[in-house]
């Protein structure tokens, strides 16, 4: 293995391990930006013994042997360091022969999982909410500040701004690395929905690189999302994004090709979505209605992609009801992000025309000025409309503004296919008549 190929698996390790390593240090540390340092520690020791000796069988635990020693030499000398000092030591020979899942059955409370436990930290009311979603964003999901702007459409200086004043805070005000309980727990709740969701959607289609889908990503979210489903039984908007997440995940063999190539809803292969994960969003969004209450966000927005489940095609979706069902979500969250996917819904109910409109107007938004997804939809409405050159200049803008090599490679073809069609000679009366 050459150099280059052996830091694109140190990196696919640390993206896929670094959430579950930060949680497990943080536990121990009581501080969430010493755990990522600690964590980053280790990583750099990788990547300057690992071209030497291989990728370890188990690089996750190898990766957190090396920050709990670093852990270790940084904590001997606080006032913790006592007791800390020998809880650490003690696991560091079990670290090489345990995988990470036995590590789990021995946690100390009712979860029994460090991601969730850092995730309620991240999430303490004493942080400002966008820091909240920042800081768990950063710290579970992996992500970069630069990620993490492009999903809130807000700049990646802010965002770093954010996240190191809420490490800050948490610090000083001694944040306990505990799940917590009754009202304290509820407080906190509607923010971690959001945050698993942004984290399930890095996933779903990933912000910039190479791959069109990370679905080890989401595969994370819905199992942060599995277990506060099971903690939070009574909870209907818990259910609702869970349903959500597993209606989407079910798309994922779906959703490209052969070369990872990206393939579009109406283009899809609906005998390759997936009939459990099917089922287990219809069971959830079953809780939903059991529990008799008003529809929630993430209830509402289960009830689309339900619509989309039940459909055999584009064709027979039920496009009007989608269409009402993003209504409502407008209602109850009003966002520029919901009046473009309403746009799509109009778009197939009522026809294109209508669409433009609403289109027109969110074009004004300054919050969606550079987001690739409003050029790709209003290229879309006006190929449909037959204005194939304005359709083409909108792809092509969409193909300028996405970070995702697959996604600016689909938006390309489709601008190509514009361009060949106005280039195209017309058919004669003879070849009309079939």
């Amino acid at each position: 293995m050459d150099r280059v190929d052996l830091h694109q698996r140190i990196e696919a390790v640390w993206r896929i391990e670094a959430a579950q390593i930060i949680a497990g240090l943080a536990r121990y540390t009581r501080d969430v930006g010493v755990a990522e340092e600690l964590a980053q520690d280790a990583l750099v020791a990788a990547l300057a013994q690992w071209p030497g000796s291989g990728v370890p069988r188990n690089p996750g635990a190898w990766l957190m042997t090396a920050a709990k020693r670093r852990a270790i030499d940084r904590l001997r000398h606080a006032e913790r360091a006592a007791r800390v000092h020998g809880e650490l030591g003690r696991e560091l020979d079990a670290l090489h022969a345990v995988a990470q899942a036995d590590l789990e059955l021995r946690l100390d409370d009712d979860i029994g999982d460090d991601l969730l436990r850092l995730m309620f930290v991240a999430c303490h009311p004493v942080l400002a909410r966008p820091s909240r979603v920042a800081l768990t964003l950063r710290l579970l999901g992996g992500l970069t500040t630069e990620e993490i702007g492009r999903a809130f459409l807000t700049s990646e200086a802010t965002i770093a701004q954010r996240i190191v004043r809420a490490k800050r805070t948490l610090a000083e005000k001694e944040i306990p690395f505990e799940i917590p309980r009754g009202a304290a727990l509820q407080a906190r709740l509607e923010s971690i929905l959001e945050v698993v969701y942004l984290i399930f959607n890095e996933g779903y289609t990933a912000t910039e690189g190479a791959d069109w889908m990370r679905p080890e990503v989401c595969d994370e979210a819905l199992r942060l999302g599995r277990i506060l489903a099971d903690l939070l039984p009574g909870e209907p908007e818990v259910h609702g994004l869970t349903s959500l997440m597993e209606f989407q995940a079910s798309r994922t063999s779906a959703r490209a090709g052969p070369q990872g190539e990206p393939i579009l809803l109406a283009d899809q292969d609906r005998a390759l979505w997936d009939e459990a994960q099917l089922r287990r969003g219809f069971a959830a969004l079953d809780r939903v209605d059991a529990l008799r209450v008003l529809p929630g966000a993430y209830a509402l927005q289960a009830g689309i992609a339900a619509c989309h489940a039940r459909a055999a095609t584009v064709e027979t979706t039920d496009w009007a009801r989608i269409a009402a069902l993003y209504a409502a979500l407008a209602t109850l969250t009003p966002s520029p992000i919901v009046e473009l996917n309403r746009a799509v819904a109009v778009s197939r109910a009522a026809g294109p025309a209508e669409a433009l409109v609403i289109l027109d107007e969110l074009a004004a938004t300054p919050a969606l000025t550079h987001y690739h997804l409003l050029a790709s939809v209003r290229g879309d409405v006006l190929e449909r409309l037959g204005r194939l050159e304005d359709a083409q200049c909108e792809f092509e803008r969409a193909a300028g503004l996405t970070r995702n090599d697959s996604e600016q490679a689909l938006m390309l073809r489709r601008a190509q296919a514009c361009a060949d069609a106005m280039h195209r000679p017309p058919r004669s009366s003879d070849e009309n008549i079939r």
